[in-house]
């Protein structure tokens, strides 16, 4: 059961967020929330700063400029309330070599604090068909079964909000389809869903809002119907991979668009 979010707040709210590497601004003054109960579906090309926005709402890069909170704790000011709300799947797992699956699961409970966590622990395991896999090391599995470990360590302590960066690499169909019911439970719960992912056809059936990036910078953000409304020139009956090429392709800096006048 998930803990009661404070009163009035989104789940999670990003503030006119900006992130820079030197000169280079990788993502620049965006802004959006996602509220209990919603599954945002991040989408850009390759370099519109996805990740970077994933991995500083996570806690693990400092922002430039804005801010970012989780249920209402600044991810800066007030870290720990923050990422005890959270759980953050990356593109690309490390799993502790050494450790047993089941090691994995006991090393996250002791970090969250999660007591009587054996039997979830346990059920979770066999959701994602890894239950004959306990005693199983890391470094011995293939890359779907990391995938899947790492969910069921970030299901583990309940989180408040769930990111996600390209969750469905590595993995099998009945495993696509696993993390999709339990992503829908979730939000279902009133956990806030963050999923990036170049799979536009399968987030269309997920997602209930999307914030689209172009060289760091927001372009649309809202519902799908809201999206077509804004972009024009669609049918009602557009499907998502339509709504990212048509609002991507003249956008200022992406692949395609016109060259800057000199």
């Amino acid at each position: 059961m998930l803990r009661e979010p404070r009163a009035g707040l989104a789940m999670i709210r990003v503030d006119r967020f900006s992130k820079a590497y030197d000169q280079r601004l990788a993502v620049d003054d965006v802004t959006f929330t996602v509220e209990r109960g919603e599954v945002l579906g991040l989408l850009g090309p390759n370099g519109a700063g996805k990740t970077t926005m994933m991995r500083a709402i996570s806690g693990i890069l400092p922002p430039t400029g804005g801010a970012l909170t989780v249920d209402g704790h600044d991810i800066v000011r007030d870290p720990i309330a923050a990422k005890s709300r959270l759980a953050f799947i990356p593109d690309d797992p490390h799993l502790f070599a050494s450790l047993t699956v089941w090691e994995h699961l006991e090393f996250t409970a002791q970090v969250y604090g999660v007591t009587g966590w054996h039997q979830r622990g346990g059920e979770l395991l066999d959701r994602f068909d890894l239950g004959d896999r306990r005693e199983t090391l890391a470094d011995e599995l293939s890359r779907g079964m990391r995938q899947k470990v790492a969910t069921v360590c970030a299901l583990l302590h309940d989180p408040a909000a769930l990111l996600l960066d390209e969750p469905m690499t590595g993995l099998d169909p009945r495993g696509i389809r696993t993390l999709y019911a339990v992503l829908r439970e979730r939000a279902a719960a009133g956990a806030a869903v963050i999923v990036s992912s170049h799979l536009l056809a399968q987030l269309e059936s997920l997602c209930t809002r999307y914030l689209i990036l172009v060289r760091g910078r927001r372009l649309f953000f809202g519902s799908r119907e809201e999206i077509v409304a804004e972009i024009g020139g669609l049918h009602g009956d557009a499907t998502l991979e339509d709504i990212f090429f048509h609002a991507t392709e003249g956008a200022p800096g992406s692949p395609g668009s016109a060259p800057a006048e000199p």
